[in-house]
């Protein structure tokens, strides 16, 4: 098996990234390099990711912290393992509870919707199983990051200020002080190029390291995140950090075109990445900008998407099986769905995502995908005062009907949304790839496989490729960059096309594929981010 890559059909200012000895890949140029030291210290890609995702803690804390859940993909030795280290409601939480509050549905910020945070867990377990080096030695760069201290990023910054606007506007109430004291503490943003740094934030870290995580979810940090909860009438306790621990699950997979696309299997929406290719395996794309080709992602899409809101959710409470709707039956009767003009399926409004993805290789044949996340950027709004640990709002996405596959119940997980990549060919990896963004990560997914599969574009051209995101009904975002002549047919098709502002909501992608005869690794970073590739 060889790539017959294209390497010039987008202009991009960046070029394919090659190497031989590892490769890290992911949004932040100080996390990639905290992975890459690793692997000259005689690490493995665990190593590396592991130290990539503890620095993106400190260096984009916009999207994930201490307190996200994770996921990874880890091909090593021959074989696909999964890691589910998102986290349940806690025991002591329920729909009638959350009634009585006064909510009608979950709400995205304050102490309601925190679950049980899994990365700690996830850093462990891949640690443990798979790593080479010790856990200390691998969160040492994050913890220098967060005691010494590092300059804020273009993109990095903006989001920042953004997210700051906000929440001075609306997190008013004592429990959100701490956010404001860790995130904000000259009383505004920090500023592009002006260091930040957090010395609770290397506490917590220093103290995971020292006890594999014990700290966290039975020791003194399990300690002050029980009591600051008590103290605020929150729901997460000791009991339910004490109980977690990240799960080895075991992927799933959809053959497109001779080549198998991995996810991880629900509560996880990889499944929908799968089933939109599923249903688009049976047509034929003789040409990537066509109005043919668009048309026909995008009602693929739109059908799997449809159909994994209704679905997906813990896989005990899920009413239908993840092998029936990744069926031939099923993928044939949805295609036959498709005609010449759009759809209007059961419409859903999806929020805007918070989440870290990076992609590690070595030169020995390990590889990892891995996918850290808070929720909306910073998450609930909710940090522990001088833990640094700010905590995801993954609960906002249980539903408050006790009908709905989703709906709340204690110690549930709830329908997830970040989700690692990773595609094989026979049982021979070609490697790890993921597209970041909340409910744009599996429509990133379909397309970024589509360009190297279908149009066989090389892994930076892949993701600089013009987007475009399914948002509800017939409503389709495009990108700037977008073809206008293709827009204008889509319209026609009965698509209500909007092209978007900016890139920033078209998800942030990062791919890393290793050719099988020579052992050299081709990496694409992101240009919607401060994306970057470190390699030796």
């Amino acid at each position: 098996m060889k790539f017959d890559f294209q390497f010039h059909p987008y202009p991009s200012e960046r070029t394919t990234v090659m190497a031989r000895n590892g490769m890290v890949a992911t949004s932040q140029p100080l996390a990639a390099q905290a992975g890459l030291d690793m692997l000259k210290k005689g690490g493995n890609a665990i190593d590396a990711a592991i130290a990539t995702a503890a620095a993106l803690t400190v260096v984009e804390p916009t999207s994930n912290g201490i307190g996200s859940d994770a996921f990874a993909l880890v091909w090593t030795k021959g074989k696909l393992h999964g890691l589910n280290a998102s986290g349940p409601a806690p025991k002591s939480i329920s729909i009638d509870a959350v009634k009585g509050m006064g909510y009608s549905t979950m709400p995205a910020l304050g102490l309601i919707p925190v679950t049980v945070p899994g990365a700690p867990s996830a850093w462990v377990e891949l640690s443990k199983r798979f790593g080479k080096l010790p856990l200390k030695e691998v969160l040492q760069p994050a913890i220098d990051y967060a005691e010494k201290g590092y300059p804020l990023t273009p993109v990095l910054g903006k989001n920042w200020a953004i997210a700051y606007n906000r929440y001075k506007e609306i997190l008013t109430d004592e429990e959100f002080q701490g956010w404001f004291e860790t995130f904000a503490p000259a009383g505004r943003a920090p500023k592009i190029g002006e260091v930040w740094r957090s010395a609770g934030h290397a506490a917590t870290l220093q103290s995971i390291a020292e006890t594999d995580g014990e700290s966290f979810y039975k020791g003194e940090l399990a300690d002050k995140i029980a009591a600051f909860f008590k103290k605020y009438n929150g729901f997460l306790s000791k009991e339910d950090l004490a109980a977690y621990k990240a799960e080895w699950v075991d992927p799933i997979r959809v053959n497109y075109r001779g080549y198998d696309v991995w996810e991880i299997p629900p509560n996880g929406q990889g499944l929908v990445a799968l089933m939109a290719l599923h249903i688009a395996k049976g047509f034929t794309f003789p040409a990537k900008d066509t109005v043919d080709t668009y048309h026909k992602q995008i009602e693929a899409m739109k059908l799997a998407y449809t159909d994994g809101k209704a679905f997906i959710t813990e896989p005990s409470d899920m009413t239908v099986a993840v092998e029936q709707l990744l069926s031939e039956e099923y993928g044939e009767s949805r295609r036959d769905e498709i005609s010449e003009y759009a759809l209007e399926p059961a419409a859903y409004q999806p929020p805007k995502g918070g989440t870290v993805y990076l992609a590690a290789a070595d030169g020995e044949g390990n590889m990892v995908s891995f996918i850290q996340s808070n929720y909306m950027g910073f998450g609930s709004g909710i940090v522990v005062p001088g833990t640094g640990i700010s905590f995801q709002n993954r609960g906002h996405d249980f539903s408050l009907n006790p009908e709905h596959p989703n709906a709340l119940k204690p110690g549930k997980k709830t329908y997830h949304t970040i989700i690692p990549g990773f595609l094989t060919k026979g049982d021979v990896p070609v490697g790890p790839f993921g597209v970041m963004g909340g409910y744009m990560q599996p429509q990133g997914h379909m397309q970024v496989i589509m360009n190297t599969i279908d149009f066989q574009l090389n892994p930076q051209a892949a993701l600089d490729a013009p987007r475009w995101q399914w948002i509800e009904g017939k409503k389709v975002q495009v990108e700037p960059d977008f073809p206008n002549h293709i827009a204008k047919e889509l319209s026609r098709k009965g698509h209500q096309i909007e092209v978007a502002l900016d890139r920033g909501s078209f998800g942030r992608g990062q791919i890393i594929w290793r050719d099988p005869e020579t052992g050299v690794l081709m990496g694409g970073t992101e240009p919607r981010t401060d994306g970057s590739i470190a390699a030796w």
